[in-house]
């Protein structure tokens, strides 16, 4: 009888532990949910807290309305959409994708972070000039690719996701572009920042924080 007793409270114990790691897991605190709003509709995103240096860059500038008016200039279907260059809120075309804000961010990058699609990645000068890696200090790269693209991982740091609007990427990345992959018409952008509670994007956007 004893034997039974101590069965069935061990069973019991195995059911309560799922609980248990729910409860444990289950999101605390606020996020900053970001929207960036181009005219071919919105995408949703959360930034990585275990890449804080290129989280807290990017909302800077966001806050300050430095991407407002920048433009996706360099897109290629069935790859990636690239913006945040301040150079293309100019009336050159060409010295787009050369533009950044003075400085870089180091390589945060975190072998938990792949590119699938939807991933935000920041872009960056190759290994030649840049050995150690340093991200730009502004542009970022959106991974468009339905299968994602595992040949740059662990090459460029990921540091956020598309949460909702992933249709959006697509619609960016068919856009008719000339020979250097810039959109025939400017693909403008515009950032905003917003305090969430993260229990509320887990269940809106049917996000798992890890």
């Amino acid at each position: 009888m004893n034997l039974l007793r101590k069965t069935t409270a061990f069973m019991l114990l195995l059911a309560l532990l799922p609980m248990a790691v729910l409860a444990q897991k289950a999101p605390k605190g606020k996020d900053q949910l970001v929207t960036i709003s181009t005219p071919h509709g919105d995408m949703k995103l959360v930034l990585f807290e275990d890449t804080p240096l290129h989280k807290q860059n990017f909302l800077k500038l966001a806050r300050e309305g430095f991407y407002d008016g920048t433009t996706f200039h360099r897109v290629i279907d069935g790859f990636m959409i690239q913006g945040g260059d301040p150079n293309s809120k100019d009336d050159d075309p060409r010295n787009d994708g050369s533009g950044n804000p003075g400085y870089t961010v180091p390589a945060e990058i975190n072998p938990k972070y792949k590119h699938v699609r939807g991933a935000l990645a920041a872009a960056r000068m190759g290994d030649q000039v840049n050995p150690k890696k340093e991200s730009s200090g502004s542009q970022f790269y959106i991974v468009e690719n339905h299968q994602g693209t595992p040949q740059l991982d662990e090459a460029y740091t990921v540091y956020g996701q598309v949460i909702d609007g992933l249709d959006v990427i697509d619609k960016i990345a068919a856009q008719p572009v000339d020979g250097r992959n810039r959109p025939l018409s400017d693909v403008k952008m515009a950032v905003k920042v917003e305090d969430v509670k993260k229990k509320k994007i887990a269940k809106k956007y049917r996000y798992t924080y890890l």
